[in-house]
Parts: structure tokens; sequence; C-alpha cells
């Protein structure tokens, strides 16, 4: 019998899934983070054969019945840096005695496209800290919009709306902008209370800018002019993206999956948005995802076989 691999490799956990060549799942688990850009590829590389040994071992299946093992991370996107990944886990596999040739590592977001339409045509809209839109057209060609990083794209993120805010902050400790309750929440949630702190925490301290979003959050629902026209701003943003992709992929309806926190969960941010697709779309649908990212990493997979 032969076997596919689908890997769901993120900063906290990589999720896999084991199917038949029909895609039909067999064996499900979570394992160790798989980011490579932050952990290194040889880290990773141990992770993800770790993960396949034990998978192995627990189903009983030699290696060599794996026909094809599709890794999705943060980074594989880019083929320079993952032809890197790929050569590293061919090459310790072999010193493990693991009959694994046949493996590609693609971004998260390709994997959690493929996943979210069941390999067909559709988009996905990423806001987490950082933001990108995906999607694939009747052709199966790959689009893309935004997700230019965080010094020059990432607008309606996580890290965008963290990054206006500490300015607004900066600002009304400066005397050059109006008080804000941001100010307040973030004394309260992370002792800052002063410029000189402020600037030693984010240029010292390396202070996670995305975490001051949820802070925005509370205080646009407590009525604060500042937060809410941050918030405004940012949702217009990825407005913006979804404009551009209907335009892309040249479809009268567009149906958009959503992924990341800012957009999942019950927060200011993602009512503001789902209210702005209503008021300013009649041809886009949100939908939920037909399948996770691992599944879409195992249905490239079976591509690749």
């Amino acid at each position: 019998m032969k076997y596919l691999i689908g890997m769901d490799g993120g900063g906290t956990k990589t999720k896999y899934i084991l199917t038949d060549i029909n895609l039909n799942p067999i064996y499900e688990a979570i394992g160790e983070p798989s980011n490579f850009l932050v952990i290194g590829t040889e880290k990773v590389s141990e992770t993800i054969l770790n993960l396949i040994d034990k998978c192995l071992t627990d189903q009983n299946i030699p290696s060599a019945d794996i026909v094809a093992i599709v890794l999705g991370t943060t980074g594989g996107g880019r083929r320079s840096d993952a032809e890197i990944l790929e050569n590293q886990i061919i090459k310790d596999a072999l010193k493990r005695g693991l009959a694994i040739k046949n493996i590609r590592v693609e971004s998260d977001a390709r994997i959690a496209l493929e996943g979210a339409f069941s390999g067909n045509a559709g988009s996905i809209l990423i806001a987490g800290t950082g933001s990108i839109m995906f999607g694939k057209d009747e052709a199966g060609v790959i689009h893309r919009v935004g997700g230019f990083g965080r010094f020059i794209g990432d607008e309606g993120s996580g890290y965008t709306i963290g990054r206006i805010a500490l300015n607004a902050v900066a600002h009304a400790f400066d005397g050059r902008g109006k008080q804000t309750m941001i100010t307040d929440l973030l004394e309260q949630e992370f002792m800052i209370s002063s410029s000189e702190e402020l600037i030693t925490e984010v240029y010292r301290n390396n202070f996670n800018i995305a975490s001051v979003a949820p802070l925005v959050f509370n205080a646009a629902e407590s009525g604060d002019k500042i937060a809410q026209r941050i918030l405004e701003d940012q949702a217009d943003e990825l407005m913006l993206h979804i404009t551009a992709m209907k335009e892309k992929l040249g479809v009268q309806l567009l149906n958009v999956s959503l992924i990341g926190s800012l957009l999942t969960t019950a927060n200011y941010f993602s009512y503001l948005f789902n209210e702005k697709i209503v008021r300013n779309f009649e041809d886009v649908q949100i939908k939920e995802a037909e399948h996770s990212p691992e599944f879409g990493a195992a249905l490239l997979a079976k591509q690749l076989s």
C-alpha cells in the first residue's frame, strides 16, 4: 500500500496527517515546531524526521511506502530557501536509513489555500502577526496580494496595528498628538509609562509589537477614537487586498476563507472587517475552510506522487 504525508509546520507546533494514495486519512498527530527561519534547517530536519519515524513505527509502515511528503511552513514559498531544507531532510533521512526522496517544502499559505478549497479555485486572507492573501484561479495558477513583510507591508496585521498604536502613544507622550486609552492599557499590560521606557522596550528588549493589537481592540471597544481610526484604516487595507485579488482571479464571485486570529476570533477588528465586507462587496463570500492546512499539504503530495 502507498501513502502520503502532509505537514503544517508552525512556530509552536507541527501538525501532520498520513493518508492513503486516495487521500483517505489514516493517522494524525502533533509534534514540535518546524519554522526553519527561526530554529534553523538542521533542527527542523530532525523534527520532521522524528515525526515521520513515529508515524512509520505507530502504523508499522516501511518508509519506502511513503510516495510523497509535503511540508508547509513560513518561508517555504521562496524556492531557494525551501530547497535548502529539502536537501537537508533528504541527507539526514539517508543517515537514518529512511527511503525518503520525494519531499517538497511549500509555504504555509499555499497548503492552507489547498486545504480550504480541497485543491479547487478560491482564495485565503491571512491576518495574524503578518498578513497576505493567496488565490487560485480556475486554471490552477496561484496569485498573491500583499505579504511584503513588516517593514514595507503586512497591512491589516497584528504587527502593523501594534506599530501604528505605539506611534500614537509616542505622539501622546511628546504632546505631538492626542491622548489615547492605548497609553493607559500599555502601562497596565506591559509597565511602559514613559517615552524612555517605550524606546528601551522596542529597541533594546525586542518588544513584541504585535502583542499591542489586542490593546487597540479593547480601546476601540471603549470608544477611543484613535484606536477606532487605526482599525478602520487597517480594515480598509484588507478590503484593498480583496479587491485586488478579485481582479487577479477574474471571477464574478470571490470565495474567501479567513485565517489568522485577527479575523477568526471575536474581537472589534473582526466585527469591523465583516461589516465592511457586507457593506462593500456583493460579490465576495466568506467561506469556512473545507479541510485543514495539513490536509492541503497531503493534496499537494498527491500531485507530487
